[in-house]
């Protein structure tokens, strides 16, 4: 009863200016422009009606308030934006939002099922390359504009729209398919993060309708070396960050949980262990781990991370170590291959077909994404081994494969096709020879069975 004396007295003192009718996507996101400043020094309150059930009650007076699917923020124009994630049914109805003593809105939320509002994508690329990803929408939002936002540390910024161009930025789209691309040229470690790919609904002035979340994940090209040699990995950074502590994790590295090979390096100082050197370049803004006679163990994930106040800045590679033992197998059609595998852990069986290792971080075809029954495998984790079993082999199992993950076997398969034929052709023709004769002529062609 207390608590619905002080909502009911708040209400009364702030007054609601304006109600705000919002339509929502079962499985999706909706932000919506209060329209209000956010007033730094005052108490934030949120609450569902009509039970005035509490979902934000802030006296922190921050610029980002999360509480669960529920967050209030500060905008770049100073308003206080409402973005509610994971809708369902229970989700519609009505909500009070305000800001203590100074003002206070009424927002409907409408929940509607839509299958496109349950998308969530992962998108990963290199530094340097072009980051794609697209966006379906329904029909009754085709004349909407799109926008793409990102979410940060403590705001969601409008990267693209119709209003807002950002450099290395570009939306197109295809009112055919419902369907609209964004690109993002020449990608940056920063460019990684969260996206959210919407509408701005032109009948709600407020409100944005949040399609799909983009996770994209940014990393450096892997470094792929043999057993034996020496690999170098190069951590870019912003400048900004050239006197913060710099340093190299395998496996997993963050604040709770960090294994640096080294100890951290500081500007040009130069760090070394037994086979493992580290040197910051700050003129370049890179520092780079440099590992000598590579063995089986020092393949992995690595992780560059630059130190800051509160949390590591991370970018990551991976190292592939390919041992110098191949496989080379020559089979015939119909037969079955078993072919065994190296790995360290759960973490790091695959099995990949690609001309070069290096295409097996993004773009290889590995053993998780063939649709085809011949294709299976065993596990005996504690031989740290895993095997490959390919039945009935055809002509197109042929090529070159990738066998363990970062620590990888080169695997040549020639499939070979099986057969007798006694093809005998007979071309008949009747040449008309002085004295009446007829010459039949035969050719004969005759495919000989082999087997080696």
């Amino acid at each position: 009863m207390k608590i619905l004396l002080i909502f009911f007295t708040f209400y009364l003192i702030s007054a609601a200016e304006k109600d705000i009718d919002v339509t929502g996507y079962s499985g999706g996101s909706v932000l919506v422009d209060s329209g209000e400043l956010w007033f730094s020094d005052s108490v934030k309150y949120m609450a569902k009606l009509p039970e005035w059930r509490t979902i934000i009650n802030d006296k922190k007076h921050n610029e980002w308030i999360n509480d669960g699917k529920f967050t209030l923020f500060q905008n770049k124009e100073g308003n206080l934006m409402i973005y509610i994630r994971d809708l369902n049914d229970r989700d519609a109805g009505e909500y009070w939002i305000g800001v203590l003593y100074k003002w206070g809105i009424d927002m409907t939320l409408h929940v509607e099922n839509d299958l496109y509002g349950k998308v969530t994508k992962g998108v990963m690329v290199n530094i340097g390359e072009t980051a794609n990803f697209s966006c379906e929408y329904t029909q009754n939002h085709i004349n909407d504009v799109k926008i793409i936002l990102k979410e940060g540390k403590d705001s969601i910024e409008t990267i693209y729209s119709r209003w807002k161009t950002k450099e290395r930025y570009s939306i197109s789209d295809d009112k055919q398919k419902n369907v609209f691309h964004m690109k993002i040229f020449a990608v940056t470690p920063d460019d990684g993060g969260v996206y959210l790919c919407g509408v701005w609904i032109n009948r709600h002035p407020y409100s944005y309708y949040i399609i799909t979340t983009v996770d994209l994940h940014v990393s450096m090209p892997p470094v792929v070396r043999r057993e034996g040699e020496s690999a170098e990995i190069f951590c870019p950074y912003d400048s900004i960050y050239k006197s913060k502590p710099k340093s190299l994790c395998k496996g997993k590295c963050s604040t709770r949980d960090r294994n640096p090979l080294s100890e951290t390096v500081r500007e040009e100082k130069e760090t070394k262990t037994d086979r493992l050197t580290l040197k910051d370049d700050v003129t370049a803004s890179v520092f780079t781990g440099s590992i000598t006679a590579l063995t089986a163990e020092d393949a992995g994930k690595y992780w560059c991370a630059v130190t800051l106040e509160t949390e590591l800045n991370y970018l990551h590679t991976h190292l592939m170590v390919i041992m110098n033992e191949e496989l080379n197998l020559t089979k015939y059609e119909g037969d079955d291959v078993s072919i065994q595998c190296k790995h360290q852990d759960e973490d790091q069986k695959s099995f990949c077909k690609a001309h070069e290792a290096s295409m097996c971080v993004k773009d290889g075809v590995s053993l998780e994404t063939i649709r085809d029954d011949r294709f299976s495998f065993s596990d005996e984790a504690s031989a740290g081994v895993f095997t490959v079993n390919i039945t009935d082999l055809r002509e197109e199992d042929s090529g070159i494969y990738w066998c363990g993950a970062h620590i990888t076997t080169k695997v040549s398969l020639t499939v070979k096709t099986d057969f007798t034929l006694l093809n005998i052709i007979c071309v008949s023709s009747a040449l008309v020879l002085i004295g009446g004769f007829s010459l039949i002529m035969c050719k004969l062609n005759l495919f000989l069975y082999y087997v080696i």
